[in-house]
């Protein structure tokens, strides 16, 4: 006779294997939902028609011009004096959100609840399908005049935009459109606030230390921009892997991409100038150690 715990072993294994499975589909599931990234209001002094309430304290906004602030991202109405303790919890609206391209990284994605913004994710996407063996992706430059097309295809139709390669043939295109996106935001994907530390990690000669101060200087960045610069720099990793076929190294890659991901705050011309080495650095550092830093 066949002990019952040699029988049942194999069944309790696949109850276990399929729970485990099912807890790990849901988590894919769950880590795949747009996550709950803050945002400030972006209030702009307002002259509202007749009588308004304020949406934070509920009083009546006196005067005929100027009575308040209205959130151009959200809508939200309220006094100017309110407005410097309302929560940062900005939901913007697609009414008052209409472009893709010059927008606010953070605000783009939490008007479309996505992860990253969807030109990001739709160009790279397209560029993997198509162009990974490319010579000198990235460092050729399409059309200027298609790549227009590109952004006002996106600002007109967000992620309905068609970049397929039946309607542009050139890849360089779409990686023009996709360099133009990060250089038109109005906030630097590496911000002007966290700018500093990562121009001081790029400057440190040991490697070791030099990795352990960009992974602080990322923790700077707000989170929307930070996952959108992870998908990026993993993007460019696979592009290095093609390097005898399209030539483009992490050192080529941070050349095109430093000046593009960053920009100085209000620094003089020779500062910045002398910026740009660093920048380089700092992009091909963060693709090689892609694995490691986010």
């Amino acid at each position: 006779m066949i002990p019952s715990f040699t029988f049942w072993q194999p069944i309790r294994s696949f109850a276990l294997s399929q729970l485990t499975s099912l807890v790990r589909r849901a988590t894919l599931r769950e880590s795949d939902l747009a996550p709950k990234y803050e945002k400030v209001h972006n209030f702009k002094v307002h002259t509202f028609r007749g009588p308004h309430w304020c949406e934070y304290c509920a009083n009546f906004m006196w005067g005929l011009i100027a009575q308040g602030v209205k959130c151009a991202d959200c809508g939200l109405n309220v006094h100017k004096q309110c407005s410097k303790v309302v929560p940062n919890d900005c939901q913007p609206d697609l009414r008052h959100v209409k472009k893709v391209y010059s927008c606010d990284l953070t605000t783009l994605v939490k008007a479309h609840n996505t992860k990253r913004p969807m030109v990001v994710d739709m160009c790279i996407q397209e560029i993997e399908a198509r162009g990974l063996q490319s010579e000198g992706l990235y460092r050729i430059s399409g059309f200027s005049e298609l790549i227009e097309d590109v952004k006002m295809a996106f600002d007109r139709d967000g992620e309905k935009a068609d970049i397929s390669s039946s309607v542009y043939e050139d890849i360089n295109i779409i990686t023009g459109a996709l360099k133009l996106y990060f250089r038109e935001l109005p906030i630097p994907l590496i911000t002007y606030d966290a700018y500093p530390r990562f121009i001081e990690a790029a400057k440190i000669a040991d490697p070791d230390k030099r990795l352990e101060s960009l992974h602080e200087a990322l923790k700077l960045l707000p989170p929307a921009h930070c996952e959108t610069l992870r998908y990026l720099m993993a993007h460019l990793k696979r592009v290095t892997q093609y390097e005898k076929e399209n030539l483009m190294s992490s050192e080529n890659l941070g050349i095109v991409f430093g000046p593009t991901l960053m920009r100085a705050p209000e620094l003089d011309a020779m500062t910045a100038l002398n910026d740009i080495r660093y920048q380089r650095l700092v992009v091909e550092t963060l693709i090689t150690n892609e694995d490691v830093l986010f």
